[in-house]
Order: C-alpha cells, then structure tokens, then sequence
C-alpha cells in the first residue's frame, strides 16, 4: 500500500474544521499554499504532509485522527478503485491481531496487499483506543457505497425478518449490513465479489456473530443447500446482466421466470425458496418493481398463494415482505401497503401482525381488489398524498385567508372512500376512447387549426397550423385533451391534435368530460408520455354527482387561469415600469 498520501479539499477542510470556501479562500489568497500533486482542476488533490506543514506554519489548528490517517492511507493518491481490496487487507489485518485463528473462516483467498508502516501504526492506534471492531466499522463507515441499505433501513428490515434469535440468510449480503444490523445466532451470507465477501465476514467475525460466508453468485450458484433457514433479508441487486437463459425451468421460480429487465424478482423468490415454512423474507425493491407491466403475472402469484404480505415504501426503496406458507395457514386475504421513514417500518409491521384495521402510515387491501389487468401493488396508489397533509384543511385554511372565486367546498372530518376504476378499464368499458397525437406533425402556413401544448398551458384556442392531411386527429369540443406533462383541459372549439397531446372522448351518458379532466388533473406523475394517465384510477360515481364534481374542478381551473394571467400582467408592468424609469420614459407622479 505504498504511494504518497492525498487529501481533497473537502477534506483539507475537515482536517482543519473549516468549510469548503474556506479552503478555496486560502488557496486564493496565500500563496504559499501547497499546489495539487494528483487530481484534476476541478477536483485536486494535495499532498497530505504539505497540508500539514501549511496548518502548521501558519498557526491553523488541526485535527488528524487515527482514523482520518487510516483512510487516507486507504485512499492514496484519491484511488478509490482498489480501496474495497485495501479495506479487505487492513481487516484482516485487525482480524490477525483479534484472534490469528478467524482468518481461516473468511471466504475466498487471502487479500495479496502489504500493510505498509504508516496504516500500521493508525490502526494499531485505533485499535488500542476503541477495539478491533470499531476500529474497523469506523473505516467501513466511510466505504459505504451509494447501494447499500442506511443503518436506519438495515435495522428495520432486521427487526422485520427476524426479531428472534435464529439463523438469519442474505443471499447478496455485500459488506453485510444487514446481517450486522440484525445480529443473527448464526449469519449465512453470499457475495459475487470475494473483496466484498471477505469484508462483510471480518465485519460480522469482529462483531462476534457466528457466521458463514461464500464468494459466489447465489441466482447461479445457490449455497448453503439443506435445512431452510428462519428468516432472509436481501438487497435485491438490478444487474441485468446475470445468465438470463441459465434460470429458465429452475425450481425457485414457482411463480414464473423473472423478465430480464426485472432481476429483482429472481432474488426475490430465490430469497422465498431458501425460508422454512412461516420463516420471514425482507426484500429491499426498486419503486417501480410495484407497477411493472413486465411483472404483474409474478405479482399476481404472489398475491394468490398469499406469499406476499406488505409493500412499504421507504425513501430508499420499497420493502417486500413475505411469508413462507405453512401447512395449518390459509392463503392472506389482505395486503398492508405503507409509506413511512425507515424508523417507522417495523411498528407498521407489527400494528398490522396485531390485526390493526388501519394501521398508521398504511392502509389494509383485500388481495381480490389489487388482482387487476395492472396488479399495482404501489402504496402510493391507496394512500393519501406524499407529504401527509389534509388537502380539505388545507384548503379552508387557504379560503380563510382571503382567496376570494373559488369553488364552495367543504372539508370533511374523515377520508371518503369511493370505488375507482382505471383509465384503461373505462375505455375497455366503452366509456371513453382515446387517441394520440401523430409523431411528426409539419406546423407552419396551412388552414387546418392545431391545438398545441403551449395552448393547453394557458388555454383551448389554438394558435398554430397545418395542412390537411388523413394523418391528422381531430377534436370537438367537450374532448378532455390531456399532455403527458400534467396540462389537460377539456377542448372548446374545433381543432386537430398537437405534437404529444392525447385526446379522450367520453360517452355523455357515462361520464362528465370536466369531471374526467379534473381527475386527471389530480394524478400524480406515474409515467411519462401516452402511458402516463392509463393507471390513473377515476372515482366511481353517478353522472348528477360526476357534474357537480366537474364544475368544481371547472371553476378551480379558472381561477388558477386567472391568478396566473394576473402574476404575468403583474410581471409586466414591473418590467415596463422600471425600464420606463431608468431610460426616462416615466416619472412618479407629482404627491
């Protein structure tokens, strides 16, 4: 490990516990400050002995502790591409002086790197003040990558899985978070990488947890074969690059080959193959493994065999949790779908196990109501919105304070729950048809009217034009015209499509096309282009009431238009006015 150690200039600035800008201050304004040795312009790097001599020089008190000293012997020259094979040399390092005898437990071939004196003597310093295993947590601390689970997100799906003791499996275990955070009688883990295996077994050896570790790929080489184990917890890696065509007819897959853009779901079941019967599977999944088109015949089996127990969206992830089925239990009729912080995860778990109707950060869904054309399982779906905030309070509380032409609302004590049905639903229903704007439109000179997004912003009249053409689609009025940006409005003249517009015409007597607009309008953003209001789910409810509801939206839309051409007529005049005043064109009135 010899080279020459540098330090960036973020961390000259902890060195010397300043900020950033001071570091650049310094640069600029003394110019005996050292000059970069590695790096480039835009990130140096310094020499760390020269950075020293500087502080020291010029009366700067400084901070280097074993532990800043340890890193940066890790980190030499800014190489942060062999630092994992370092890091894996300096805990076997701190395992040899633990206990010399443990080194014959960590997977794969021992790590051919010297320690050289300086990273020597910090450990040993680190070691000496706060053990062998803090010492190394503190370095691995520093190492952590942007995969892997935070401390509160490990803890909680461990306290998931596995709040017993017992023997505890994470098929692709990286540096073993989550085996160290949930503290197994015995960790069983696999990593594709041995660097990263043989960090996470020095990690869990130093921790004192018994544990087995193997360097290999477990989707295509599957270890620890026999008993099943009592719990899994997984950190589904997305590599799409696995042997795709070597999984087809495997056992595992009960519930169908994973597609190739959704590996995921191949660690997900592999981690449901490997749980004794009633044993827990945690398993950390993108958001968008819930609603997935090329997914939801897996997810449906899921449903079905009532494997799959919770979706909980956290900031990192979604988590899956799943129960392997026992002989004396019947298949779960209900689903808990929550979105909390990780540090709300478990008591959510546990509100819903102790038979919690509605579970707070959750809601409970009948599986018979999620086994649609889509089976979204996304919390976000059945729950209120995002930032946890009573639109109907705040809305009287802004009505309080002096918005004046605005619909009459009321605020209701309690959520009203109302059937939906799904864009897509309602026109295989003959509800509505739909059709989308052709992919080249030529505008320019022509007779033919063209509504266009930059219209639908501000408005319905159309302002552009093209030729007449079979290609093109028309629209009349009462048509809800919607953009894949959020912009729909329902059409008040006749006109033909723009470039990315999507036209939907309702059936009168089925639907009010405000009504529809306005819900739309709503949706959150779960797509983009013509696929983005498909999985929009539209309230079920009797056309009288469907009017109502859209001269509501109708009148919250116009005020929106209003205020918003008022802020531009306000922003108007303040540009006028003040060039009028600077060039001399204007003049305060006389008092």
């Amino acid at each position: 490990m010899a080279g020459d150690t540098t330090v960036s200039t973020g961390e000259i600035a902890r060195l010397g516990g300043v900020g950033r800008a001071a570091v650049s201050n310094w640069r600029r304004r003394h110019k005996d400050f050292p000059t970069p040795v590695a790096g480039t312009a835009a990130n140096p790097r310094f020499a760390l002995v020269d950075v020293e001599a500087w502080l020291r020089r010029n009366g700067r008190p400084y901070r280097l502790s074993p532990a800043d000293r340890a890193w940066q012997h890790l980190r030499p020259e800014g190489d942060d591409l062999h630092v994992a094979s370092r890091l894996a040399a300096a805990g076997e390092f701190l395992l040899a002086d633990y206990d010399p005898a443990l080194l014959e437990r960590l997977p794969g071939r021992p790590t051919q790197l010297r320690i050289d004196r300086p990273l020597r003597q910090a450990l040993s310093e680190m070691t000496a003040s706060m053990g062998a295993g803090a010492a190394f947590e503190e370095i691995c601390g520093r190492h952590r990558r942007r995969q892997d689970p935070t401390d509160e997100l490990a803890a909680a799906m461990a306290q998931i899985a596995m709040p017993t003791a017992g023997t505890l499996l994470d098929p692709a275990c990286g540096t073993g978070a989550l085996l160290l955070a949930a503290a197994p009688r015995l960790a069983l883990g696999q990593a594709g990488d041995p660097v990263v295996a043989r960090i996470a077994a020095t990690r869990l050896l130093l921790a004192g947890i018994e544990c087995e570790l193997l360097a290999s790929d477990a989707l295509l080489a599957p270890g620890f074969p026999g008993e099943p184990v009592d719990a899994v917890v997984c950190n589904a890696p997305g590599d799409k690059a696995r042997g795709h065509a070597a999984l087809a007819g495997d056992p595992r897959f009960v519930h169908g080959l994973p597609p190739r853009n959704e590996p995921e779901l191949a660690w997900l079941q592999h981690s449901l193959s490997r749980v004794r019967p009633d044993g827990m599977v945690v398993v950390r999944m993108p958001h968008a493994a819930a609603s997935r088109r090329s997914g939801r015949r897996i997810r449906a089996s899921l449903l079905r065999s009532g494997a799959l127990r919770a979706v909980i969206t956290v900031p990192e992830g979604d988590l899956w949790v799943l129960r392997a089925a026992a002989d004396d239990t019947g298949p779960a009729r209900a689903l808990l779908l929550g979105r909390v912080p990780p540090e709300r995860a478990a008591p959510l778990w546990e509100e819903f196990g102790a038979g919690a109707a509605t579970p707070r950060g959750g809601v409970v869904v009948p599986v018979v109501d999620l086994l649609d054309d889509d089976v979204d399982l996304s919390p976000d779906r059945h729950l209120p919105r995002a930032d946890g905030t009573d639109p109907g309070h705040a809305f009287a509380t802004l009505l309080g304070s002096g918005a004046e032409d605005v619909p009459a609302l009321e605020a209701l004590p309690e959520r009203r729950a109302l059937p939906t049905a799904t864009v897509t639903e309602l026109t295989r229903a003959g509800a509505l048809r739909l059709r989308h704007a052709p992919s080249r439109l030529a505008l320019g000179s022509g007779s033919v009217a063209v509504l266009t997004a930059a219209d639908l912003a501000v408005g319905t009249t159309p302002t552009a034009r093209t030729t007449s053409g079979p290609a093109l689609v028309r629209i009349r009025p009462g048509d809800v015209v919607a953009a894949a940006m959020g912009r729909v409005r329902v059409a008040s003249a006749k006109a033909v499509l723009g470039p990315g517009l999507t036209v939907y015409r309702v059936d009168p007597e089925q639907l009010d096309p405000e009504f529809l607009a306005g819900v739309l309008r709503a949706a959150p953003a779960v797509g983009n282009g013509s696929s983005r209001y498909g999985r929009v789910r539209v309230p079920l409810m009797e056309l009288a009431e469907q009017r109502a509801y859209g001269a509501a939206f109708r009148e919250l839309l116009e005020t929106a238009d209003v205020a918003r051409a008022a802020a531009t007529r306000a922003e108007q005049l303040q540009q006028l006015g003040e060039e009028g005043l600077v060039t001399g064109w204007l003049r305060p009135r006389p008092c």
